[in-house]
């Protein structure tokens, strides 16, 4: 079966024939609902995706993890067990620093990026661009020529 079919069979058998806008609602929803992120897939991506959440300036923990998961319409819930670990790894590595300041009468420790976290950055997204470029390649091609 092919990816969808059943949600297309599944729509006309309801409406029976002239259900193509009831198929095309439901695969509008089906394209832009929110999919549970796999935390495999962040590996090798994360510290690229928490220097880019700080390079508009410092923040603390909690507003990062509201910024992935804004940023990423939903898709980036990520818990703190495991964004603050991560914030730490980049402070060791000298990418991020950190400041304490008082706000409302607590201490919230600040984030922001370093020149070597912005060089780092800056190589990541470079990175990104050819992979990204280069998956989407693949997974939207169609036909596929076979070799011999």
């Amino acid at each position: 079966m092919a990816f969808g079919h059943g949600l297309q069979d599944a729509s006309h058998r309801r409406l029976g024939r002239g259900g193509q806008a009831a198929r095309h609602e439901a695969f509008r929803w089906w394209s832009t609902r929110v999919l549970p992120m796999r935390p495999e897939l962040l590996k090798g991506h994360l510290d690229a995706l928490l220097l880019a959440v700080l390079e508009p300036g410092p923040q603390h923990g909690y507003a990062v993890i509201e910024a992935l998961r804004a940023g990423s319409d939903g898709a980036l819930d990520l818990p703190t067990g495991t964004v603050y670990p991560a914030l730490h790894r980049l402070q060791r590595a000298g990418l991020i620093a950190s400041d304490w300041h008082t706000v409302g009468g607590r201490r919230r420790r600040t984030n922001h990026v370093t020149p070597a976290g912005h060089a780092a950055l800056g190589e990541q997204r470079a990175v990104w661009d050819q992979f990204s470029t280069a998956v989407t390649a693949l997974l939207t091609r169609r036909t596929w020529t076979a070799i011999t």
